[in-house]
């Protein structure tokens, strides 16, 4: 209980300007430390390093490239495939279908031929029944 009064107490000793002051110090303590941090844009060290880092950037950016070359050019590959794919059932479709188109105009040519000789035969029969009549 005694810890918690203290606490309590230290607050409501601290007066507006104190606490200005404390702000003011620690605003300065941040500007410090981000001075100290500072980088100096001549040191040959940090220019050095950002070379390095160019270099990668540049490897980078030449790597992705030409993952996407690559990628873009797998990609018409396949449009080209699926393009040979479909011509070339289209042709196969296209050679059952005149493959069907003679084998039904060599059957009519042969149920044609058929009937001719059916004909002859029957021209035969009558002409040699005829023949006996007379």
């Amino acid at each position: 209980m005694q810890n918690i009064d203290k606490q309590a107490k230290s607050r409501v000793v601290a007066g507006f300007g104190e606490r200005l002051n404390t702000a003011a110090a620690a605003k300065k303590a941040l500007v410090e430390k981000w001075r100290a941090n500072k980088v100096d844009t001549t040191d040959p060290v940090y220019l050095e390093k950002q070379a390095a880092l160019q270099v990668a950037a540049a490897a980078r950016a030449e790597r992705d490239a030409q993952r996407k070359a690559e990628k873009e050019a797998a990609k018409l590959q396949a449009i080209a495939d699926r393009k040979a794919e479909k011509e070339a059932a289209a042709a196969q479709i296209i050679a059952a279908e005149v493959a069907r188109e003679t084998a039904r105009i060599e059957a009519i040519a042969a149920e044609a031929a058929l009937e001719e000789q059916r004909k002859a035969a029957r021209d035969a029969r009558y002409a040699a029944r005829k023949a006996r009549g007379k």
